[in-house]
């Protein structure tokens, strides 16, 4: 299966790109592709790993600001602002169609969309923020991994995707992942974290994922619906922008909530002085805006799917990590939710293999049969 998994990869992205066109999903792959796809997905998994991990050093060095921690995961979007720039020119030097001018949104349906997004991620960031205070990493982590079943429901109804058997199993077990670290709640932290907090970090994480998925697939459908054009420019502006209203969002949270007035004291009382408190929250923000390049990066260069499915590959490596950095407990019930989720992961990755595998086969068969119409037709 690794072997057709890797040719998976290859073929998966199918988009086009009317400013940016994606020529190198046409040309045979060479090792400068495959050196940047593997670049890609080691800035996605191990920014994302060390952003979540960051983000539990900083409630367990003193930190305590829930939209503090919100604030980083999105504040770091200037660092995209070079690529935005860069890619500008390309867009402008390419002749645009009637056509494509008469399809293009208009500005203010552009602005109610991304502002609708950004405050979406407002909600969600606050949501796993709320997850990793009250809950261990690696637990964190694994629910984490629900984000694909919610995925699977939600591009059911928005984005007309169909349940196989795979995917129906992929839901079973990461609906079953879930329940065995809500059952093994009286066992995790029982000195540190009561269980009507463990029970809403709990809620919180699992709401998280959901409304991630819920963005994921309304971005999808806004591309299709909206935008028309899943351009890697358009995929940038989709990252920014509401990257943009999210942080601004985190900003009037934390002077409404009062939380600003003892952001000082927390930097004063940091176990690891106020240096390390400001770097902590710095690196935060980097490591977040890495693992978005790694994301962007794959969206580019295979799939926005294939970036989907490489990012919930953190859930098996962030546990581990938190049993080494943070002494995190893996017990039985936890390291067999573990393997469920993994299984549900694989499950859910193999059924988008195959559905590739009949898209290419039908594609040939139908270029088959019209050159076929073609032979006929000069043969007459």
């Amino acid at each position: 299966m690794s072997a057709n998994f890797f040719v998976y990869v290859i073929v998966v992205g199918q988009n086009q790109d009317e400013d940016i066109p994606f020529t190198n999903q046409s040309q045979p792959k060479h090792y400068k592709w495959w050196i940047r796809v593997i670049s890609y997905i080691l800035f996605l998994i191990s920014g994302q790993s060390a952003a979540i991990l960051l983000g539990r050093l900083y409630f367990d060095k003193g930190g305590n600001s829930k939209w503090m921690a919100t604030f980083v995961q999105s504040a770091g979007f200037p660092i995209l602002l070079p690529f935005l720039f860069y890619f500008s020119p390309f867009a402008k030097s390419v002749p645009v169609s009637v056509t494509s001018v008469a399809r293009r949104p208009k500005i203010s349906t552009l602005v109610f969309l991304y502002s609708a997004f950004g405050l979406l991620l407002t909600g969600d960031n606050l949501m796993y923020s709320y997850g990793l205070l009250y809950l261990p990493v690696s637990t964190y982590s694994l629910l984490c991994a629900t984000q694909l079943a919610f995925n699977a429901v939600f591009s059911f109804f928005l984005n007309s995707q169909k349940f196989s058997p795979f995917i129906l199993n992929s839901v079973i077990l990461l609906t079953i992942s879930a329940s065995l670290l809500a059952v093994n709640s009286d066992s995790e932290n029982a000195s540190t974290v009561s269980k009507g907090k463990y029970v809403i970090g709990f809620l919180c994480t699992v709401g998280a994922s959901a409304t991630y998925s819920l963005y994921l697939s309304l971005v999808q459908l806004s591309f299709e619906k909206v935008i028309k054009r899943e351009t890697f420019s358009a995929v940038l502006d989709m990252q920014i922008y509401p990257s943009f209203v999210a942080t601004c969002g985190c900003v009037v949270g934390l002077f409404a909530s009062g939380e600003w007035r003892s952001l000082s004291k927390e930097m004063k009382e940091y176990k690891e002085g106020k240096v390390s408190y400001m770097m902590t929250l710095i690196f935060t923000a980097v490591t977040w805006q890495v693992a978005s390049i790694g994301l962007l990066g794959l969206i580019f260069e295979v799939s926005s799917l294939f970036s989907n499915v490489i990012s919930t590959l953190t859930s098996p490596v962030v546990p581990i990590l938190a049993v080494i950095f943070f002494h995190d407990k893996m017990d039985g019930i936890k390291a067999m939710a573990m393997v469920l989720a993994i299984w549900g992961f694989l499950s859910y990755i193999y059924q988008q293999y195959l559905d590739d595998s009949k898209s290419k086969v039908q594609k040939k068969m139908k270029a088959n049969s019209n050159e076929a119409s073609l032979g006929l037709t000069g043969q007459v």
